[in-house]
């Protein structure tokens, strides 16, 4: 939104001017008044008094609220308002309650108060008004005035149109300016969500959304936390880049990675990073489900994973890649160091320690389609998901030997409630789940699965 300075220099006022622009014509319209009826003898000598004070007065109204319109600016806008009110109930009373005078003193007053605060300000104004007017009233009991003069009315409701007309104006020209304020202020909103969304594309969600927040500082700190930690790699694909062309195998990873941070955002994890064709996810931060839900979480995410494989590799296959990747992960439990990593212009938000190497080594030895954890992970997801004991390996960096385990499937998923169906040959592809399927459009399943037997007995039989 524009400054003051800025609304200033366009040629608009600021409040504070505009405020006491109007009160220098609204004085000037009463002391207009007053000389006016002098002239025509219709008031006396004795209040001529108020042509230099009308003139005077908002001027020094206006030094004196510069000293207080800093620190209290509605309270300085209520109190010169409060003047003015009592300076209307008294000048009515001076000018012998004349019909014209104050009608338009009363007008401006009123014009003013619903200007500056509305219905409030303005029923405040007329009871000060009221309030100055029975105070000079009943002390001095001037002597009250039948009719208006020609003139007299003339000046004061052409001084009170005047005042009233350039009030409007300057009013009209402040809401355009702030409707054109409004309007670039949307703008740059927008063009700050646009920014911001491109931005969050190189962060986790979880991370923006911690910064954003405003629950995440952006400096360097870090703090220990258990988390579980995942790796994972295609299985085969250094050889795979030397056979494919550049643009064929971009759009190959870009595809795979894009389907695994799908799974990987589904089940909570932050992604910290991708390196070719390795994916490095961690569960516990910046928000946590505790250990055993997020270990659960993460071993879930790598099964899932490792299914989808399936829809993959037949995607790949009608491309022409007929070579059978697999993907590999390691996953670990323990404390690692999280935070804000690198220099104060340039951070990386990521994991570092002993069981994020566990997990990395993990990943190394574990086989094509397999999924090896550590015991520590084990021991918080054993009675959710079957694992099968490969006992002790030697893990370089790790003095001594590392437990492992080689995950099997879910346990609901095993035995004769299998939930699920899978094969797997060439020229063939199917994975079912029937938790997965609604109600609705088991028909359509049933359906496609009768027409694919049909198709097969016909080639059978031909």
């Amino acid at each position: 939104m524009k400054s003051a300075s800025a609304i200033a220099s366009s040629g608009l006022p600021t409040p504070s001017l505009r405020e006491y622009y109007s009160r220098v014509l609204a004085y000037i319209s009463t002391a207009a008044t007053v000389a006016a009826g002098t002239y025509a003898q219709y008031f006396g000598y004795e209040i001529l008094w108020l042509v230099p004070y009308t003139l005077l007065y908002p001027h020094l109204a206006h030094q004196l609220s510069l000293r207080f319109r800093r620190d209290y600016p509605q309270q300085t806008t209520l109190g010169l308002l409060s003047v003015d009110a009592l300076h209307a109930g008294v000048g009515a009373a001076l000018l012998g309650f004349s019909v014209v005078p104050c009608l338009m003193s009363l007008l401006i007053l009123s014009f003013s108060s619903l200007l500056i605060g509305g219905l409030r300000y303005f029923g405040l104004s007329l009871l000060l008004a009221l309030s100055g007017t029975l105070l000079v009233g009943v002390t001095l009991q001037p002597e009250l005035k039948n009719g208006t003069p020609a003139l007299v009315a003339l000046v004061s409701i052409l001084f009170s149109t005047l005042f009233i007309a350039i009030t409007a104006y300057f009013m009209h020209q402040q809401g355009l300016r702030l409707a054109q304020a409004r309007s670039e202020i949307k703008r740059e909103q927008e063009k700050a969500a646009r920014l911001a969304r491109n931005l969050a594309k190189y962060l986790s969600p979880q991370v923006w959304e911690s910064i954003f927040s405003g629950k995440k500082s952006v400096r360097l700190e870090t703090q220990r936390k258990k988390l579980t930690v995942f790796f994972s790699d295609i299985k085969g694909f250094t050889e795979l880049s030397e056979e494919l062309e550049a643009e064929a195998l971009t759009d190959l990873l870009n595809n795979y990675l894009n389907e695994m941070s799908k799974i990987a955002l589904k089940h909570g994890g932050t992604i910290d990073k991708f390196v070719g064709d390795s994916v490095m996810v961690f569960f516990g931060d910046p928000s946590s489900q505790g250990a055993k839900k997020d270990a659960v979480n993460a071993v879930s995410m790598a099964i899932v994973m490792r299914k989808h494989m399936k829809v993959l590799r037949q995607q790949w296959r009608a491309q022409g890649i007929t070579k059978p990747l697999e993907i590999r992960m390691g996953l670990n439990t323990g404390y690692c160091t999280v935070g804000n990593f690198g220099a104060d212009t340039r951070m990386d938000y990521t994991i570092i320690g002993r069981e994020v190497n566990l997990a990395s080594r993990l990943e190394s030895a574990a086989e094509a389609g397999e999924i090896l954890i550590s015991h520590e992970a084990y021991s918080l997801v054993k009675d959710v998901i079957m694992c099968r004991d490969k006992g002790q390996i030697t893990v370089k960096g790790f003095t001594r030997p590392v437990q492992i385990y080689q995950v099997v499937d879910f346990r609901r998923d095993l035995g004769a409630t299998s939930s699920y169906l899978e094969h797997e040959l060439p020229g063939f592809s199917m994975y079912l789940d029937t938790n997965g399927i609604q109600n609705y459009d088991k028909e359509k399943v049933i359906q496609a699965l009768n027409q694919a037997a049909d198709k097969l007995r016909d080639k059978i039989i031909l």
